[in-house]
């Protein structure tokens, strides 16, 4: 058995990727969070467009720049009388494009240059914690928060994971080729995590398989794609497009 100690409490891990139990009134173990600035107004956030099939629900905002409003397709959009964002019956708030009335150009340019910052940040930090673990697979393992990463793709079974934490823990992994989440993988937080805390940094595209459920804020260089009926607990911030298929995707 290991110990880990903070200033106010203690973590007791069977192992170092184990069930792990965690005090109350721990401070924050992990790096820095990253700032998503303006970006952590949308819970769909994309550069080329969202399209959606069967009944999804999306709550948050939504929004694409620097392409316009017909990018964004299944969703019937209803153009608000300001034009300045639009609405839908699969959305709970509102959704901003490029080619709505000012202010919104504007404020979709500064919510895309603020995720592709935050997505330099994610992939630019140093000195991981955690270099190539699992060759990849990650399946059935529990995470302690801290920095990973991997020169390849991150693949979770139907096995899932879990991630194990303080509610003020971070983790950040950053996925030099694609994340893949199998059908009916579940992603469970343990000890107090918060998906607002987990960023998943990924290079190349993220896919979320059948009924999969998944928890954090996926920063992809290229498309996240969610097949039927999975979940997201986080925010899906594409530098393409984000596809949905019956799916629900909520804000952290």
């Amino acid at each position: 058995m290991k110990r880990f100690t903070t200033q106010k409490a203690s973590l007791v891990c069977m192992s170092v990727l184990s069930v792990c139990i965690f005090a109350t009134g721990a401070i924050a173990a992990g790096p820095s969070p990253v700032n998503l600035r303006t970006a952590g107004e949308f819970v769909i956030l994309t550069e080329t467009g969202v399209t959606t099939t069967g009944t999804t629900t999306v709550v948050g905002n939504m929004g694409v720049s620097p392409i316009a409003a017909t990018a964004m397709t299944g969703f019937g959009l209803i153009a608000d009388s300001t034009n300045t964002f639009s609405t839908s019956s699969l959305v709970t708030d509102k959704i901003y494009a490029a080619d709505y009335a000012p202010p919104t150009p504007t404020k979709m340019t500064t919510a895309i240059s603020d995720m592709e910052t935050a997505f330099t940040d994610a992939a630019g930090r140093t000195s991981p914690n955690f270099i190539e673990l699992g060759g990849g697979d990650i399946s059935g393992k529990t995470l302690l928060p801290g920095l990973y990463k991997w020169g390849t793709g991150v693949l979770i079974t139907n096995a899932g994971i879990k991630i194990a934490g303080g509610p003020k823990d971070v983790w950040i992994f950053q996925i030099a080729g694609d994340l893949i989440v199998d059908n009916a993988a579940i992603i469970t937080l343990v000890g107090g995590a918060q998906a607002k805390n987990i960023f998943w940094q990924v290079s190349g595209k993220a896919t979320l398989g059948t009924t999969a459920d998944v928890k954090g804020i996926i920063l992809s260089q290229t498309l996240i794609s969610m097949n039927t009926g999975a979940t997201l607990s986080g925010r899906a911030l594409a530098q393409t497009a984000v596809t949905l298929i019956a799916n629900t995707v909520t804000a952290p």
